[in-house]
């Protein structure tokens, strides 16, 4: 883990604002990383942070949510099964380039002479603002000022207002608004994408050929639009631009039209004093297969619409909308401006990640970038549902449509792997398994039991228990026989269920036999189903022997499960007092992690798998992530000897791990670490941590917040709909409040050293637990509750793996650390082990 101060940014550069992130100065060689802190987004629809001038990039990108192609997965070496076709989002046409020339020079920020530059992404505003003084060779002033918005209120729309006006000298103007198929032409000017040196598997891959085939194109007066289809997935999209100019000096206007770049300039005689406003209002619609004519007409209809309100009211919208968001949403930590900066990014990035995804998934970098080529992960179920769950009820039921949607491929995965049920994909965009290592990917079984998980908790969350008989109930039934067609009976003196050649979220350690985290998760996913199978049974039989008619659903079965379920092989090591990460785990030697050098991390990026695989040594915290959400099935004590054994030996390598690690600390004691893994989190994209901040957004990372506020430092647990608090604030914090809404009515809870407080600030009323007692709250009458302490605090640290070494297993043997090196020496290559 990296470890950080609480304030890692520069400060001069990026001066504190608790509810914008603003850049007072321009830096070339960081655009990567300014392109995601600054992009916006909406579900739908992300633009990168790109300049609008279009020039001195490092990865122009425009995303649509699930808008992909496809290509043919090529293997050295085949297998029965293995990912056939890979699944790479697009970068579809880029209508917010707006270049500029004063007297015929063009505007290139990285090369002008900047007399002044401020760019705001607002959070309560949902803008992002630039204004920027140019003083151009001749020694003109020019103020520059752009707003860009991507609407929440209305998901295909976007508004871009550009402001230019001479200070101090009239001068010659052009603007030249365009739309660029960058996906096909590139980069013009040969200065984005800026290649990263060596193999990175979080990035996406790179087309060869040609994606985007023009089938439309349009221009009448100002407005522009543009058609395409991808060559292999089918897909389509349009994207449509109109423009008006304001302004009191005198101008004309040309256009040009062509298959892959539209332009409209304005040529204007401009005054010193005398402003020129252009607003540029874009559109863009996609299909999985309608005709690009007919989504240029919807491009028409929405921009049509659009002509018909002032653009200031566009603005206005958007921050009606968010100020019912963070009325929803926001988490308050009084007294600490810096964190309250980062956890209001963290969280405005998942409003742009998830609002208008409308039937879509939330991919891993959301609409921000192309990192891990636009895919969906078991990150949405684990990390991001938690806060759509309790904060956006109707986006999380769309998220868990959108997995019930992909049922149907999953019944189908799991046939071609031999087994019953259903397998849902652990990356895929259009339902179909797009990971071509099935050892880190399609092994992880245990996506089936996280997507359970988030129903479950949505449904505790809001109370929807029509879901299920609505259809949701076929992902239990799915899940519950691919498990118990997947374990196996053993019986050694006690009849046990085993499940056999699986990879837990760790993959640093893959296709092993029990994993922990899976089989505690696959019993959980088990007893579900069983209780909901005979709940709907007992209380809507109709829509039970509707889900029986669909599904060949019978009664032996749900008893299967429930042997399962009760029998499930958990591992645990009396001789440590914890539960192996796996049967095999605790027999390897350990990775020496405390002498591992900075630069040989991330390990993946710098040992082969097989090397890492022959350790205990963990990219994510696994056990750790099961003592979270199974909490209620793990005693204090051993949560308190899991963490400190595993802490040792986790590596950090993912951003899915600091999060839980924070959560768990926290609950056992380790309340210096919790802050320090916090930190890690809230710091991960704007500190670029883990060096590809570039790619966009680690949205899950982002979720994950959330929780550590909620779940972590306010000691929320939602196990099987029991909503328990048993809060664990640091301890300089004096204050901390969230809201969450459940089964209706919105809760706010503050939490203080000495108590802790809730208010229904919408709904009736809410039954809560705080130390196992019971706490009803009603509107009207805030309940505080006393806290005789905020949970044990553990001054010394955890152990690390130099401690660790030199224990006895139980059959005597010695516990080795090491770390594998290769030395070089006279020409000849010699496998060395630096033991420790």
């Amino acid at each position: 883990m990296t470890t950080i101060t609480e304030d890692p940014l520069d400060r001069n550069r990026f001066p504190v604002d608790e509810w914008a992130l603003v850049e007072t100065e321009f830096a070339p060689d960081d655009q990567g990383v300014a392109e995601t802190m600054f992009n916006v987004g909406n579900g739908y629809l992300g633009l990168r942070g790109n300049m609008d001038e279009g020039r001195g990039g490092h990865s122009y990108g425009t995303f649509i949510n699930g808008f992909h192609e496809t290509w043919p997965i090529r293997h050295a070496e085949e297998a029965f099964g293995f990912a056939r076709v890979g699944q790479t989002i697009v970068n579809v046409p880029d209508a917010k380039v707006v270049r500029l020339y004063v007297d015929d020079e063009p505007f290139v920020l990285a090369e002008s002479d900047i007399l002044k530059y401020t760019r705001r992404l607002d959070f309560h505003d949902g803008v992002l603002v630039r204004e920027i003084e140019w003083r151009t060779p001749s020694g003109k002033r020019v103020l520059v000022t752009s707003r860009r918005l991507v609407s929440f209120t209305d998901r295909h729309l976007v508004v871009i207002d550009y402001e230019v006006t001479m200070l101090d000298a009239d001068a010659s103007l052009l603007l030249s608004s365009q739309i660029l198929n960058r996906q096909d032409l590139g980069d013009e000017y040969h200065t984005g994408m800026r290649a990263s040196a060596g193999f990175d598997p979080r990035k996406a891959e790179s087309f060869a050929d040609r994606v985007l085939q023009p089938k439309w194109k349009r221009n009448v007066d100002t407005r522009y639009v543009l058609g395409y289809q991808t060559t292999n997935s089918g897909m389509t999209v349009a994207v449509g631009a109109e423009h008006a100019l304001e302004t009191e000096n005198e101008w004309s206007q040309s256009s040009q039209i062509d298959d892959d770049i539209a332009k409209h300039v304005y040529r204007i005689k401009a005054k010193a004093g005398r402003s020129v406003r252009m607003t540029k209002t874009i559109v863009y619609h996609s299909s999985r297969g309608v005709p690009p004519r007919e989504l240029a007409d919807r491009c028409d209809r929405t921009l049509d619409r659009a002509r018909e309100t002032p653009v200031d009211e566009f603005f206005t919208d958007q921050r009606d909308w968010l100020t019912d968001f963070w009325i929803r949403s926001d988490v308050e930590l009084p007294g600490h401006p810096i964190l309250q900066q980062a956890i209001r990014w963290n969280i405005f990035q998942l409003a742009q990640a998830t609002a208008r995804t409308d039937g879509q998934g939330v991919a891993a970098k959301g609409v921000s970038g192309s990192g891990y080529g636009g895919h969906y992960f078991w990150d949405t179920e684990i990390y991001v549902m938690p806060f759509l769950s309790y904060t956006a009820p109707n986006v999380a039921r769309n998220v868990i449509r959108f997995r019930q949607g992909m049922l149907d491929a999953a019944r189908d995965r799991a046939t071609e792997l031999n087994q019953r049920g259903a397998l849902f994909p652990w990356r895929t965009i259009n339902g179909l398994e797009s990971s071509a290592y099935y050892a880190a990917g399609t092994a992880q079984y245990h996506i089936d039991a996280d997507i359970v998980h988030a129903l479950m908790q949505y449904v505790a969350a809001t109370g929807d228990d029509d879901f299920f008989a609505r259809g949701a109930i076929d992902i239990l039934v799915e899940t519950a026989r691919l498990w118990s067609d997947l374990g196996f009976w053993r019986s050694n003196g006690d009849e046990k269920f085993h499940i056999d050649g699986v990879t837990g979220p760790d993959e640093y350690t893959t296709v092993v036999d029990d994993n922990l985290y899976t089989n505690v998760m696959a019993r959980a996913n088990l007893w579900s189903a069983v209780r909901i199978c005979e709940e709907l049974m007992a209380n809507d039989p109709v829509a039970y022997e509707r889900m029986v008619r669909r599904v060949g659903l019978e009664e032996h079965e749900i008893r299967g499960w429930r042997a399962a379920a009760d029998a499930m092989e958990i591992p645990f090591d009396p001789h440590r007092g914890i539960h192996p990460q796996d049967a095999q785990f605790l027999d390897k030697e350990l990775w020496d992690l405390d002498s591992t050098p900075a630069s040989k991390r991330p390990l993946l990026l710098h040992y082969h798998p097989l090397v890492i695989y022959r350790f205990q040594v963990l990219k994510q915290a696994d056990v750790v992530l099961a003592l979270f959400l199974q909490g209620d099935e793990f005693t204090p004590a051993e949560k308190r000897r899991n963490f400190e054994y595993y802490d040792a030996l986790t590596t950090g390598d993912s951003t899915l791990s600091a999060v839980v690690q924070s959560i768990i600390a926290a609950e056992v004691g380790h309340h210096k670490l919790a802050h320090s893994y916090f930190l890690s989190a809230l710091f991960v994209d704007l500190a670029d941590l883990h060096h590809n901040t570039s790619d966009g957004v680690h949205v899950a990372s982002a979720g994950g917040i959330w929780s550590a506020m909620a779940f972590g430092f306010g000691g929320m647990r939602d196990h099987s709909g029991r909503l328990t608090f048993n809060p664990r604030l640091p301890a300089d914090w004096e204050h901390l409040t969230f809201r969450m809404t459940v089964r209706g009515s919105r809760l706010r809870v503050d939490v203080r050293q000495a108590d802790i407080t809730f208010t229904i600030e919408e709904g009736t009323e809410v039954t809560v637990h705080v130390h196992h007692e019971r706490v009803d709250v009603v509107n009207g009458s805030p309940v505080t509750v006393a806290l005789p302490n905020q949970g044990p605090r553990i001054e010394t640290p955890p152990p690390t793996t130099s401690d660790l070494r030199g224990m006895l297993r139980p059959d005597g043997s010695v516990v080795t650390a090491s770390i594998p090196t290769v030395s070089v020496d006279r020409g000849e290559v010699e496998a060395e082990v630096s033991s420790i």
